[in-house]
């Protein structure tokens, strides 16, 4: 099935979820979410050359929803554990190439390109995570999230997921980033590439992201410019009970651009003393 049939399959079922009982739809949901498990098909993907421009594909996200919807719940053993779900556990992680460390588990739907590297996390279905990156240990990537290739994803960093509504943009953290332990990204959050985000940095769409390090502060919503290097802060908010520090982030500089890329980010880590 070509992609147009399928798009045009999904559809019709998203619209009228009683054709999921007909053979043909019930394959274009299963034919999709395998595209997806082998990075044939993304949720959202860059646009052209444009730089940081991307699209969110909404009838993947709706094959997703619809996958749900035909699965019906199982035991799963990987003894001594047991699950009991709806979607399948991901396999063959030797084939492909990703390292996965007891007890790292993906869900199928996910992508995991070669060279990845699982430690004891969590991927969840849609998500589609690139060559060299690290999800460490108790770092969890939520469903349909975009993460490029060679991010650090640290220990316990929290990857938001979005399946509906359809149109809503997932958490996008493009190539080269470190992301530090414990920070959290939500809600359709693009981090652009090579950004460092400090430990405990907190970024959803209402966050106020602040550079500071011009003359005069810079305010984002939902954006952290490429390079970017960022820390938690707060920001004085009036209530009627009187006023209060609201957390905020605030960008104190910028990582150089280079070839070598690990160098930079160990320069970047000791010139400006973020917590990682």
């Amino acid at each position: 099935m070509q992609n147009d049939d399928l798009k045009a399959a999904i559809e019709a079922a998203y619209a009228d979820p009683t054709l999921c009982g007909q053979t043909l739809y019930r394959e274009a949901v299963e034919t999709a979410v395998a595209a997806l498990d082998a990075g044939r098909l993304r949720v959202a993907e860059p646009v052209g050359d444009a730089a940081h421009t991307w699209q969110v594909n909404e009838w993947a996200k709706k094959a997703v929803l619809l996958y749900f919807r035909i699965r019906q719940m199982q035991t799963m053993e990987v003894p001594p554990l047991e699950f009991y779900d709806k979607i399948p556990l991901k396999k063959h992680f030797e084939a492909q190439g990703v390292r996965v460390v007891p007890h790292g588990v993906a869900r199928y739907g996910a992508y995991l390109a070669p060279g990845v590297v699982m430690m004891p996390s969590y991927v969840n279905i849609g998500a589609y995570v690139d060559g060299g990156t690290l999800v460490d240990t108790w770092a969890t990537v939520g469903s349909c999230a975009q993460i490029g290739k060679r991010v650090h994803l640290s220990g316990g960093v929290g990857i938001g997921g979005v399946l509906e509504p359809v149109m809503a943009k997932p958490v996008i953290v493009e190539d080269d980033c470190f992301i530090g332990s414990r920070a959290i990204i939500v809600e359709g959050v693009h981090v652009e590439a090579e950004a460092v985000i400090g430990a405990n940095v907190c970024l959803t769409q209402s966050t106020k992201i602040i550079d500071v390090s011009g003359a005069e502060p810079v305010e984002y919503r939902g954006r952290v410019p490429a390079r970017s290097v960022v820390i938690p802060g707060t920001v004085t908010k009036r209530f009627p009970a009187g006023e209060y520090g609201v957390a905020c982030a605030l960008i104190i500089g910028r990582r150089k651009e280079s070839t070598d890329k690990k160098t930079t980010l160990n320069d970047v880590l000791r010139d400006f003393q973020v917590a990682v």
